[in-house]
Order: structure tokens, then C-alpha cells, then sequence
């Protein structure tokens, strides 16, 4: 496999101008964007868009801790992700939808 690699980037002049398939430059970023307070019923949230990806982040705050933990003076955080059907050009199942 390091043998393919190394002639193909032999191959390729050394003037050669590499362009991403959407115009940018190899080493230009994407455009950011940040939308805040983009829910309405979340504690927290933001949309951020980086070219045509966009991931939406939210928080919720609950009072009081699991049971495991009263009295304990400790506090609790959890995260969860998901992706949306045809979040990606195949057809992926979703996480919820796994037992």
C-alpha cells in the first residue's frame, strides 16, 4: 500500500494546484456558523454549521440527582447523540431503533 501511495504522489507534478471538489483551497476551512438560543424549549442551545454539516446541541437541567446519589453531595451529567435517518448519503439505521 506505501508503494502505491508513494507513486502516486510521485506522479503528480510538482506545479500541480489541488482544489477541493466544492472550490476550496486544501487548506482552507469550511464557513462557520453559530446560531444560539436556536430551540426554544431547551435550557441551552446552538446550531452549528460548518459548510453543508450541521449539528444541532441542546442541554436540559433537571433539579435534584438519581436516587443512588441523595446525600452524597454529588452531582449527575449524562450525554446522548443520535443521527437523523439519512443524516449521510447511505441509509443508516437509528441508534433508538437498535433494542
Amino acid at each position: 500500500m506505501a508503494n502505491l501511495q508513494q507513486a502516486l504522489v510521485a506522479s503528480i507534478p510538482k506545479d500541480a494546484v489541488f482544489r477541493r471538489g466544492n472550490g476550496r483551497n486544501p487548506d482552507e476551512l469550511r464557513t462557520v456558523k453559530i446560531t444560539r438560543h436556536f430551540t426554544k424549549h431547551a435550557e441551552g442551545s446552538v446550531l452549528i454549521e460548518f459548510g453543508e454539516t450541521k449539528v444541532l446541541c441542546t442541554a436540559s437541567v433537571e433539579a435534584g440527582v438519581p436516587r443512588f446519589l441523595k446525600g452524597k453531595g454529588e452531582g449527575w451529567i449524562t450525554a446522548e447523540y443520535g443521527m437523523l435517518p439519512r443524516a449521510t448519503h447511505t441509509r443508516n439505521d437509528r441508534e433508538a431503533s437498535k433494542g
